[in-house]
């Protein structure tokens, strides 16, 4: 599309080239703005035209007809993006899994989902949408499954990226492969970029290597290039440990939302609880009792006792021959074996980071 020396120029000379081209006058921070974007459009009308079309070609037809260029360069290459990316379409359904009464579903369907989907009231009283988003909690307490819930129920892209991936050149090509995929996600509409184990990639610098310290500051200068666009995308970024994050990214500016996501409340597991058994062959049921046997049991400490619950009936009726249906009892035998993830210590925490960190 186009050579280094052509794409990286200094401020000035975007807008004395524009000047030279286009033949109108920019300001240098708005003419680097624009400056990749008139070459995406020249390489995007090369395409369409099937041979290459020149700079002042593509700079005047840029500038005569900017949103719309941006937007059909942006609706050209989003589904490249899209599948180069592994993005996934989420259930709506599994908003629906999360209990009322857990706080972190309040907060985000008022401060996120309400202002992406009620456009009209959100501009006329000012609300401006999040773009940027932490949540933090013990692990296993559902921060992953929030983060789905709002693509589903949004109904928009949903992309995972995890260290490892972007660790698969080497420790050295890490912060690279950051600004490519960042460079990438700013292309994206209706996307929501979700970034787990956050710590590992934005720790504090106080007591980092040379190479961490160079990540984190490559993600200081790529989230506000985030928000900065003017398209539809969230950015949310999970983390067991805020306390290991780095400073910086924790001030406002940078992250719009710091939510705190904690254990299940009684409600909460009797959620989870309905929807897991509905899955199984089951017979006669105490809900309250299992409610109550699963005090500090984390959502994924649910999962697994469902697990457990599954593989013993299946292991019985083939070994009876008879049809087995689960029962309170077969709750009671699988508890018996298993610890809840969340002990005092955990959540005295969790509490504190709450009260220290929380931003909504």
């Amino acid at each position: 599309m186009n050579n280094n020396k052509t794409n990286i120029l200094s401020p000035e000379a975007c807008a004395i080239k524009m000047l030279e081209l286009s033949g109108l006058k920019f300001a240098p921070d708005v003419a680097a703005e624009l400056w990749p974007k008139i070459l995406q459009h020249k390489w995007l009308m090369s395409e369409k035209l099937g041979r290459d079309v020149g700079l002042r070609t593509a700079c005047i037809d840029f500038v005569e007809n900017i949103d719309q260029a941006h937007k059909e360069f942006v609706a050209y290459k989003q589904p490249d993006i899209l599948a180069e990316m592994g993005a996934q379409t989420v259930s709506k359904e599994i908003w629906d899994t999360i209990s009322d009464s857990q706080p972190p579903k309040q907060v985000v369907e008022h401060r996120i989902i309400l202002p992406l989907t009620e456009e009209k009231l959100a501009r006329k009283h000012g609300v401006v949408p999040p773009k940027t988003i932490i949540f933090f909690g013990p692990p296993g307490t559902g921060k992953t499954h929030f983060v789905r819930a709002i693509a589903g129920v949004l109904s928009w892209w949903y992309i995972e990226i995890a260290p490892s991936m972007l660790m698969a050149d080497g420790a050295d090509k890490l912060g690279s492969n950051l600004r490519n995929v960042m460079e990438k996600a700013r292309q994206l509409e209706e996307t929501v970029i979700f970034i787990d184990e956050f710590e590992e990639i934005a720790a504090s610098r106080d007591t980092a290597t040379r190479i961490d310290k160079s990540i984190t500051n490559e993600f200081l200068k790529q989230v506000p290039l985030l928000k900065s666009q003017g398209n539809k995308i969230l950015l949310v970024c999970a983390t067991n440990y805020i306390r290991h994050l780095d400073a910086a990214l924790l001030r406002p500016g940078r992250f719009d939302c710091i939510i705190p996501v904690g254990g299940l409340d009684d409600e909460g597991r009797k959620t989870i609880l309905i929807q897991y058994l509905s899955k199984l062959n089951t017979g006669d049921i105490d809900l309250n009792q299992i409610i109550a046997l699963t005090d500090r049991f984390t959502p994924a400490d649910i999962e697994y006792m469902f697990q457990k619950v599954a593989q013993l009936a299946f292991e019985l009726e083939y070994t009876t021959k008879q049809d087995y249906k689960v029962a309170t009892e077969t709750f009671v035998k699988v508890i018996a074996q298993l610890h809840p993830s969340l002990t005092n210590e955990i959540i005295e925490e969790f509490q504190q980071d709450s009260v220290t960190y929380s931003r909504s």
